[in-house]
């Protein structure tokens, strides 16, 4: 318990280990409800709808809600400031929004052939595009909740969240099958919306602003050089695994690549367990860092607090990976179990080059970013093609592997000087 409070991290995790946990079953849950109503097909319909409803909330904000926890952090105790970041952003996410959400609306059936191969889901696509403007909103207010570092009040916006948006999944997904699930990932966008709007009029104070200011030129720097780093990931990495999704479609079939997003989705189950932690208790750290001593100081407590809770829990997901995958998906997905080592392992690789990740955007080392975010995508991508063609959807989970170990030892070798600050 001594440990517990004083180590910031490990009480960030702790408090938003509920959350988690919520996630976790509701997830498994909803899983359940698509592998029985929907089968692997529906698994690959599924996901490529949420790489391209990521790709767009990310493009509409620019990527840059990193950027919006920076200057919060950095300026919270400035209210004057807090206004003119929020009024700039705010008119920033809303002008791109609007545009982009017509973008959606008029070349509907063109996406919905890209996606899903047939123009009988445009109507889900429509709807996404129409609430894209308040999907961003949410991001918006998110971000400002986690530079203000109010985590309690994030982590009850996600239980609540979830629990509302599983039965709304899960009931249309019952009433409509496939075409229910689709249309409950662009309707679930609008009930979280609803819910964090009920905790922002609450707490006013935090989000008052002149709405007469339009942008401060004072921002856009930061802003161009943030936003031309996350526009490159908000495009690159969902584009990817469209690509490769398409790939395995085109070379075997929509069974096979329903699979392989089995495979992601479970992934995600346990990856959410850290990467929402990372989020709330990380970025802000790193924003508030001067020097490379002390982000050194914070890199050996990642790798020795958090690296190892997370070999731990890999482990255990490995062990009772049979329990796991039959309470998560049907007989359909059995598959999973004899190629889930290459997503764990690829996995471990992915949340060791995260620490420095993170501090690569916070500090906004255009480069770098740009060399591993497109070094690591061509080599994912290309890998990927080669091995399906041999080894099917189990080609691509080698490829996912093979790119992430390509990338540790690429920024480990971008960060060499670091390791030499005390020698």
């Amino acid at each position: 318990m001594k440990i517990l409070k004083q180590n910031k991290l490990l009480k960030i995790l702790s408090l938003n280990s509920i959350s988690v946990i919520v996630s976790f079953f509701l997830g498994i849950a909803s899983t359940k409800i698509v592998s029985v109503f929907m089968g692997t097909s529906g698994m690959a319909l599924l996901g490529s709808f949420k790489n391209f409803t990521s790709m767009f909330k990310s493009m509409s904000t620019l990527g840059i809600n990193n950027l919006v926890v920076k200057l919060v952090v950095e300026n919270k105790n400035d209210n004057k400031e807090l206004s003119i970041i929020y009024s700039t952003f705010f008119w920033i996410f809303l002008l791109i929004s609007v545009v982009l959400g017509g973008v959606v609306l008029l070349f509907s059936e063109f996406i919905s052939d890209f996606l899903f191969f047939n123009n009988s889901y445009v109507i889900p696509i429509q709807f996404f595009g129409l609430l894209l403007p308040l999907v961003v909103m949410n991001a918006f207010w998110m971000a400002i909740y986690n530079g203000l570092e109010e985590f309690k009040k994030i982590v009850f916006i996600q239980i609540i969240s979830n629990i509302l948006v599983f039965g709304l999944t899960a009931f249309l997904i019952w009433k409509q099958n496939i075409y229910g699930g689709l249309l409950s990932v662009a309707l679930s966008e609008l009930l979280m919306v609803l819910v964090t709007f009920l905790f922002v009029r609450r707490d006013k104070s935090f989000f008052q602003f002149d709405l007469q200011r339009i942008i401060s030129k004072k921002y856009l720097d930061a802003i161009l050089k943030f936003s031309s780093m996350a526009l490159l990931s908000a495009v690159i990495v969902p584009m990817t695994l469209i690509l490769i999704r398409n790939h395995i479609v085109n070379q075997y079939s929509i069974e096979e690549a329903g699979i392989w997003d089995g495979v992601n989705k479970l992934s995600s189950f346990y990856m959410l367990i850290f990467s929402s932690g990372l989020s709330l208790y990380y970025m802000p750290k790193l924003a508030s860092m001067e020097t490379e001593e002390e982000f050194k100081v914070e890199l050996k407590s990642y790798f020795k607090i958090f690296v190892p809770l997370f070999i731990i829990m890999l482990v255990v997901v490995f062990l009772f990976k049979e329990i796991i995958l039959d309470l998560a998906f049907t007989p359909a997905f059995s598959r999973i179990k004899g190629v889930l080592i290459w997503q764990l392992s690829g996995d471990l690789l992915r949340i060791m080059t995260l620490a420095f990740g993170y501090q690569i955007v916070v500090k906004a080392m255009i480069k770098k970013y740009f060399i591993i975010e497109i070094a690591f995508n061509l080599v994912y991508l290309f890998l990927s093609y080669y091995l399906v063609q041999i080894y099917s959807f189990e080609g691509a989970l080698q490829a996912y592997f093979y790119a992430n170990l390509f990338l540790l030892i690429l920024i480990l070798l971008m960060f060499r000087k670091l390791f030499k600050l005390n020698s």
